[in-house]
C-alpha cells in the first residue's frame, strides 16, 4: 500500500495550485453531489457527535463546507502540499498530515467520516483495509459517506486519471465491502455527468451500527 500512496502524495504535491483552481469551487455548479453532502452533514448532526474528518481533504474547500453545515470538521490528506495550501486557504480550521490506512484519530471518536473521491488511487485489493480503518474511527450511529467514479461493469475498472491511476467500483460491489467492513449501507446516489470517460458520478452513505 506504502508504494502507490507515496507516488500519489507526490503526483498531488505537484499540482495543488492546479488542483485547487478548478475544485475548489466545483460543488456550486453539482447540485446533486452537493445536496447527498448536506443530507451526510444533517445525519450526523441528529447523531450528536458533530466531530467529523474529511478525510483526503485536498485543498480543504469540502471541510470548509462542512464547518458551514454545523460540523465540527477538521481536514486529512497524504499530500503535504495540500495540507499547507488548505491551512492558508482555511485558518480557522483544523487540517494534518495522514494515511488513510492509518488516521491519527482514537477508536469510536467521530460522528461521521466524508471520504469524497479520496479512495480511488486505491488498488482494489488495499480498500477494505482503508474501509475498516474508517470503521475504526466511527462512534456507533455514525456515519461514513464515500463518494467515487462507478462503473455499470462487473468489475473494477483501472483508468487514467489526471492526477494517478484510478479505478471505477461496481456500485454493489462496493457497498459489499462496507458490508464486509461492518457498516450498513442505506443511500446512494448515481449521477451519469455524460462524461467521455464514461463512469458514474456514486455517492453512498453508510452507518456503523
Amino acid at each position: 500500500m506504502a508504494g502507490h500512496q507515496d507516488r500519489t502524495r507526490t503526483a498531488y504535491d505537484g499540482v495543488v495550485e492546479l488542483y485547487a483552481s478548478l475544485f475548489a469551487d466545483r460543488l456550486e455548479t453539482q447540485p446533486f453531489a452537493r445536496s447527498m453532502i448536506g443530507t451526510f452533514a444533517e445525519l450526523v448532526r441528529g447523531t450528536g457527535n458533530l466531530r467529523t474528518a474529511d478525510v483526503g481533504c485536498g485543498p480543504g474547500h469540502l471541510t470548509a463546507m462542512l464547518s458551514d453545515l454545523g460540523l465540527d470538521a477538521f481536514g486529512l490528506d497524504l499530500s503535504p502540499g495540500m495540507i499547507d495550501y488548505a491551512r492558508q486557504a482555511h485558518p480557522a480550521l483544523r487540517f494534518d498530515e495522514a494515511r488513510m490506512e492509518a488516521l491519527p484519530v482514537e477508536d469510536g471518536a467521530l460522528g461521521g467520516v466524508l471520504a469524497h473521491y479520496s479512495m480511488i488511487h486505491t488498488p482494489p485489493g488495499d480498500l477494505p483495509a482503508l474501509l475498516a480503518e474508517q470503521v475504526r474511527v466511527l462512534a456507533p450511529g455514525g456515519l461514513l459517506m464515500a463518494s467515487f467514479f462507478g462503473t455499470e461493469g462487473p468489475e473494477p475498472v483501472r483508468f487514467d486519471h489526471k492526477v494517478a491511476p484510478a479505478y471505477s467500483w461496481p456500485v454493489e460491489q462496493f457497498a459489499e465491502l462496507l458490508t464486509g467492513a461492518g457498516l450498513t449501507p442505506f443511500a446512494r446516489l448515481l449521477f451519469d455527468p455524460a462524461s467521455e470517460r464514461g463512469y458514474l458520478d456514486t455517492h453512498v452513505l453508510a452507518r456503523r451500527p
